[in-house]
């Protein structure tokens, strides 16, 4: 691998023109066709085969009309008085008069007839009916809905307008979201003393975003794909991309500042840096590339398209990044008695005296390392027990923004009518078992429906299109996120399995609130087998890299420390409410459902890559022949400024997302940013040295069968042919320009 690295390194900076001209012509291509084909993105969460979506393509077979989404007309009096009187009567028919002729609309049910009036008699509810999703309706079509009420609001009533049909469909990356991207540039800027070398990272981490984005933008026409599939690439391409290039790039300049030529250089820094982002860049792959083991469609979209986009990367640090070190040639070495050169000549000397802040921080915590891996163990263990109380859901309108229409709706229906009419349950229940009417058997099973704990109402059933099939709609007395919902709906499923013998009616509960509760659970299901393959292969990748027992062991419990740290941040934010404020989360509650193995995905990929990082550099030093405790105190030193830049730089990005509104983006980059800092800081670069200083020799012990049996990885480089004499020029041949 280092040796093909190498060579490949070394090809691209002297053919930089050809590897800089296909790059960024793959990128004008794809932009151009992505922009010419428009977006299909879609953000509908479903199971395929489920209880609930099979009852639900059932039930769009028999009656479209309810298989579609929904709208909600909600008319308050603005003085108290009964919404039925007299002066508000006609312009709340016009209204709803307008509301049947909207676009796309295929029926309109008034509240005298769904029985939507409040206790209070202040308020009134419509239901509008659209045959198509809410990602399918056409551009408009929401907005025409809104302009249908104007008689009501030019009467004097208080009209909000929302529903599932207004649920995002989309999100939307704003200037605050590249917050990040600026944080980044300080951090390289103050890393490598250059806005030259500062710049590099960034370029190639856009290059490598914007060809991905635009490959996935041109894939949605073929395959599922999700906004939230697209942003996550996003935050992935930013984060990984701006890392590796500065993993190459630190290793790169270190060599220059050694006096190697800078084609040699570039070589050698790809075949020891570059193998390392490689295999770290592959666990990242294998952990989102395991997210289909879940089973669920768009899961595996998505992490298909992070895995893609991660793989983008590290093909642009091993190939754009080499050539564009060809152009800069010269002008990216440090000049003699710049800041940067002293500390590569205090790097180079394996027993320097502790002078930078790496030095002292791994002296200090190899000093008692029993006591710093119990500080560490004790205090992330603390900070993981409100994990406990993870709650997970799929976001409805209640967790929209204050102050968007359909939070307003939201907001509105559950102060009149209560949160389960927010997430109204379909149930579609199946008379061919029954002989003779079927009416006596529907009407004493709606009874039963109805006095269910957390029952709240049950209307009569109404016949479809199909004999045999009928509509029961069903609201309960809890939101459609809470778990009195959940429960309601695994209870009425009961309820049919037990009765459906003696009655005759088989029931099958549906619609949206439904199909979020399976996904919930299928979710928590399948979070045991995905962390078991993910953390499986990421153990035999470690173990091929470093040849070691307890490095790959180390590395998956560090690992879990930082899943279990970020999982209770989230709560103490999302759950508990602390700084909801500061962060603009619009309602505490549930977190999206597919956080968890979202952030194992990816946080066991990115943790990996820090510990190759620091690893490596120790391992470097013990495959010379330093002690166990020397080859940590001078190895890990190395790697604290390059990992220290490269965590700020993720954290950074992932952080910057927790800025956006989106519901299911917000918890999950919090969970990222935190998670990657917990692992950087505490886990790589404190809890990693300690431990193999208090280990020893066994840190690097495997057994004799297993040795022979594993294939040989040459991460670090030792296998490269030696530097050649003229590579490296003499020391009055060498450029005294200061970049």
């Amino acid at each position: 691998m280092a040796t093909l690295l190498y060579r490949l390194g070394r090809g691209a900076f002297r053919r930089r023109r050809l590897a800089v001209s296909l790059w960024l012509g793959a990128l004008a291509a794809l932009l151009a066709v992505s922009g010419a084909l428009g977006s299909a993105l879609d953000d509908e969460f479903t199971i395929p085969g489920s209880e609930s979506q099979r009852a639900l393509d059932t039930l769009r077979e028999v009656l479209p009309a309810a298989g579609g989404t929904t709208g909600q007309l909600v008319f308050t009096t603005p003085d108290g008085s009964p919404i039925t009187d007299e002066r508000w009567a006609e312009p709340l028919a016009r209204s709803l008069a307008n509301a049947a002729e909207a676009p796309e609309v295929s029926a309109v049910v008034p509240p005298e007839e769904a029985g939507t009036i409040s206790a209070d008699g202040r308020t009134a509810l419509a239901t509008v009916r659209y045959p198509e999703t809410a990602f399918q309706l056409a551009d408009g079509t929401t907005e025409a809905l809104q302009r249908t009420v104007e008689p009501a609001r030019a009467a004097g009533l208080d009209v909000h307008v929302g529903g599932q049909a207004f649920s995002p469909t989309g999100v939307e990356i704003s200037a605050k979201e590249l917050f990040g991207v600026v944080v980044a540039l300080l951090v390289l800027v103050i890393t490598f003393g250059s806005m030259l070398a500062a710049g590099m990272p960034l370029l190639t981490a856009l290059v490598g975003v914007g060809t991905a984005v635009a490959a996935l933008l041109v894939g949605g026409h073929l395959f599922t794909l999700s906004s939230t599939a697209i942003t996550l690439a996003v935050m992935l391409g930013l984060a990984v991309g701006i890392d590796y290039a500065l993993f190459i790039l630190s290793r790169h300049r270190s060599h220059l500042a050694r006096g190697m030529d800078p084609e040699e250089s570039a070589g050698r820094a790809l075949g020891t840096a570059g193998s390392a982002v490689v295999f770290a860049g592959l666990t990242v792959v294998v952990a989102l590339c395991g997210l289909s083991v879940v089973g669920i469609p768009f899961l595996t979209v998505m992490g298909l398209a992070g895995a893609a986009t991660v793989t983008v990367a590290v093909l642009v640090a091993v190939t754009l990044l080499p050539a564009l070190l060809g152009f800069a040639g010269e002008r990216l070495r440090p000049a003699p008695g710049s800041r940067a050169a002293r500390r590569e000549e205090h790097d180079a000397a394996s027993a320097a005296p502790a002078a930078t802040l790496g030095d002292r921080w791994v002296r200090l915590v190899t000093g008692r390392p029993l006591l710093t891996v119990l500080a560490v163990v004790v205090g992330l263990l603390v900070i993981a027990i409100p994990a406990r109380e993870l709650r997970l859901a799929l976001p409805d309108n209640g967790s929209a923004p204050h102050g968007s229409t359909e939070r307003e709706t939201y907001d509105a229906i559950s102060d009149a009518f209560g949160p389960g009419l927010n997430g109204p349950l379909l149930i579609l229940a199946d008379t061919a078992d029954v002989e003779g009417d079927p009416a006596p058997a529907l009407a004493d099973v709606t009874d039963r429906l109805g006095a269910l704990p957390g029952m709240a109402q049950v209307a009569p059933a109404r016949p479809t299109e199909r004999d045999t099939a009928w509509l029961i709609e069903a609201v309960p007395a809890s939101g459609p996120d809470q778990e009195g919902t959940e429960r309601l709906v695994h209870t009425i499923r009961d309820f049919s399995r037990e009765n459906a013998p003696t009655t005759g009616v088989t029931l099958a509960v549906t619609g949206n609130t439904a199909v979020a509760v399976d996904v919930s659970r299928q979710l928590s299901d399948s979070m045991v087998p995905f962390g078991a393959v993910v953390v499986g292969l990421g153990l035999l990748i470690l173990l091929l890299v470093f040849r070691s027992l307890v490095v790959p062991l180390k590395a998956t419990l560090g690992f879990l420390l930082s899943v279990a740290a970020a999982f209770g941040a989230v709560v103490m934010v999302f759950e508990w409410g602390w700084l909801a404020g500061a962060l603009d989360v619009a309602r505490t509650g549930p977190v999206v459902s597919f956080l968890p193995i979202i952030l194992m995905g990816v946080l066991f990929g990115l943790a990996m890559d820090y510990e190759v990082f620091v690893v490596s550099r120790i391992h470097e030093r013990h495959a010379h022949g330093a002690a166990p405790a020397d080859a940590v105190r001078e190895g890990a030193p190395l790697a604290f400024r390059v990992v220290t830049a490269a965590a700020l730089i993720m954290f950074a990005v992932f952080a910057s997302f927790v800025t956006m509104e989106d519901a299911i983006v917000k918890p999950i980059a919090l969970a990222l940013a935190v998670g990657v800092a917990v692992d950087a800081f505490l886990i790589r670069l404190t809890l990693v040295p300690a431990v193999l200083v208090l280990v020893g020799r066994a840190g690097w012990w495997l057994p004799g069968w297993l040795d022979r049996l594993l294939p040989h990885v040459d991460v670090e480089g030792s296998r490269l042919p030696k530097p050649r004499a003229d590579a490296v020029p003499a020391p009055a041949e060498r450029p005294h320009t200061r970049v």
